[in-house]
């Protein structure tokens, strides 16, 4: 059985949770969001909880319950609370500026980046206390797609990915970067 399926998702109040055509769709104050129920799944709604089953117990049907219950959770989640990813800019010389549509990045490059955010996310940039050095700034990403919010902030830390010798780069603000030893002197 899996573990993961079985748990019911408690639906908060405010929020609308409808199955249609092999897709659930949640609505709530943050926006609404539509995943794909995989086939053999099948989701109800009883006393304000979201409950999954599945058809049978022959593969691939236990994975498929656990996804699509954690996808569910997911948008139910994005839909009330939200998510957001934060990376560190560091580095001599590196900016950041968030505008409503883009954000605009200069990393090292001869020329700034214009980064165009997607529809749903929100960027925002602050100056909070890191022990790095030549921390720069942190770029808050957030929006109510999980998905979506960690794609584009691997897509802004694919532009200057961490230097392994200086650690310049943009970075999750969790990520651990183990510098390498350069050149010694004899």
């Amino acid at each position: 059985m899996s573990r993961v399926g079985r748990k019911p998702i408690k639906v908060p109040s405010g929020v609308k949770v409808a199955v249609r055509d092999g897709a659930l769709e949640v609505e709530g104050k943050k926006g609404k969001l539509t995943s794909p129920i995989p086939p053999g799944i099948r989701f109800e709604v009883k006393d304000g909880q979201l409950i999954a089953h599945r058809d049978s117990d022959d593969r691939p049907l236990p994975a498929y319950h656990g996804l699509a219950r954690a996808l569910a959770a997911n948008n139910i989640r994005g839909v009330t609370e939200g998510f957001s990813k934060e990376l560190d800019i560091v580095g001599i010389g590196y900016k950041v500026d968030a505008k409503p549509k883009t954000i605009t990045l200069s990393l090292g490059f001869s020329h700034p980046i214009e980064f165009p955010l997607p529809p749903g996310i929100t960027a925002a940039v602050e100056k909070k206390t890191r022990t790095i050095q030549h921390y720069v700034a942190t770029l808050t990403i957030s929006g109510s797609d999980k998905q979506m919010v960690g794609q584009v902030a691997a897509d802004i830390r694919a532009l200057r990915r961490p230097d392994p010798y200086k650690g310049k780069g943009v970075r999750y603000a969790a990520e651990v970067i183990h510098l390498k030893v350069g050149k010694k002197g004899a």
